[in-house]
C-alpha cells in the first residue's frame, strides 16, 4: 500500500489538474456560445447554397462546363480543417481518419491543412502538405475562404488537381459533430428524383446570361461558400468537443480525488492504529 506521502502528493498533483481543466471547460464554454451563434446564423445560407446550385444543375442538361466534369489529373486536393490544440477528444483525429482510412489514394492527394493538429498528424503519415494555414482556424473570415477557393479554382481550371474535396466536422449541437468529407469540385447535380419531389415538377433551367457566363459566377461563390460554413462549424465543433473532454477530465479528477481520500484516510487510520498497538504492547512489557 502507498505510504500517505505519496497519496497526498498524488492528490494535490489531481487537484491541480482538476483546476486546469475546470478553467479550460469554462473557456470553450464562452468561446462556445460565439461561435455556435455564427455557425447558427450562417448556417441556413449555406446549406441553401448547397441545395440550389445542386437542385439547379440536376434541372440542367447539355451542359460541358469545366467545374461539373472531374479534370484529367489524377490529383485530389483536400481542404481539411482541424484545430491547432489538442485536449478535444477525438475532434482531431476523427477528421484524420477521413483522410488516412478513406477511399484515397495516397500518393494522389494534396493536403490543404488549417490547424497545426490536422497537418501534424497528416505528415506523420506520409501525406503530401501543400500548403499549411494554422492562424486561419483562430478566426476565420469570409475573405480567408475566398483566398484558398481562388487558389484552388485556378488549379482546377490549369487541370493540376482533378477533384476538390472539403474534411470537416459539422456542427449539429453542443454534443454532436460529425466529422464530414464534401466533395467541391466537380460538381455534381442533386438526384433527379429527389429535386422533382422538392419541386414537383422537372421544369429545365434557363440562364441569363449564357451558362457558361452565369457558372463562371456561380460555381466559384458556391466553393467560397461551403469553405466558409466549414471553418465556422469546425470552429463551433471544437469549443463543444474540448468543452465535453474537459467536463470528463473534471469528473474524472473528482472520483479520483474521492479514491485518494479514501484511501489517506485508511492509511492514517491504520497508522493511529498501529502506533496505539506499539503503545499498548510497550505498555504492558513495563509493567
Amino acid at each position: 500500500m502507498a505510504s500517505m506521502r505519496d497519496i497526498k502528493r498524488r492528490k494535490g498533483s489531481i487537484q491541480s489538474t482538476q483546476q486546469i481543466t475546470k478553467a479550460m471547460k469554462l473557456v470553450s464554454t464562452v468561446k462556445l456560445q460565439r461561435a455556435k451563434q455564427r455557425a447558427e446564423q450562417s448556417k441556413a445560407y449555406f446549406n441553401c447554397m448547397y441545395e440550389t446550385v445542386t437542385s439547379m444543375l440536376a434541372k440542367t442538361s447539355g451542359l460541358n462546363h469545366p467545374y461539373l466534369k472531374a479534370g484529367e489529373s489524377k490529383k485530389k486536393a483536400v481542404i481539411v480543417i482541424t484545430s491547432n490544440r489538442g485536449l478535444a477528444g477525438g475532434y482531431n483525429s476523427n477528421i484524420v481518419k477521413l483522410i488516412t482510412k478513406g477511399d484515397f489514394n495516397k500518393e494522389d492527394l494534396e493536403i490543404y491543412a488549417i490547424g497545426k493538429k490536422g497537418k501534424d498528424a497528416l505528415h506523420r503519415h506520409g501525406y503530401h502538405i501543400v500548403e499549411d494555414n494554422p492562424d486561419i482556424i483562430e478566426e476565420p473570415s469570409y475573405v480567408d475562404a475566398m483566398v484558398i477557393s481562388d487558389k484552388l479554382l485556378k488549379s482546377f481550371a490549369a487541370g493540376e488537381i482533378g477533384e476538390i474535396y472539403l474534411a470537416y466536422t459539422r456542427f449539429k449541437n453542443t454534443v454532436v459533430h460529425e466529422p464530414t468529407l464534401l466533395k467541391l469540385l466537380p460538381v455534381e447535380p442533386a438526384d433527379s428524383a429527389e429535386s422533382e419531389a422538392e419541386t414537383g415538377s422537372k421544369a429545365m433551367m434557363n440562364f441569363e446570361p449564357e451558362d457558361d457566363e452565369a457558372l463562371d459566377m456561380i460555381i466559384p461563390k458556391y466553393v467560397t461558400s461551403l469553405i466558409y460554413g466549414g471553418l465556422v462549424e469546425a470552429v463551433a465543433s471544437e469549443n463543444g468537443a474540448r468543452m465535453q473532454a474537459m467536463d470528463s477530465a473534471t469528473s474524472n479528477a473528482e472520483e479520483m480525488i474521492d479514491h485518494l481520500s479514501l484511501m489517506y484516510n485508511r492509511a492514517r487510520q491504520g497508522s493511529i492504529t498501529q502506533e496505539l498497538t506499539e503503545i499498548i504492547a510497550g505498555a504492558n512489557a513495563i509493567s
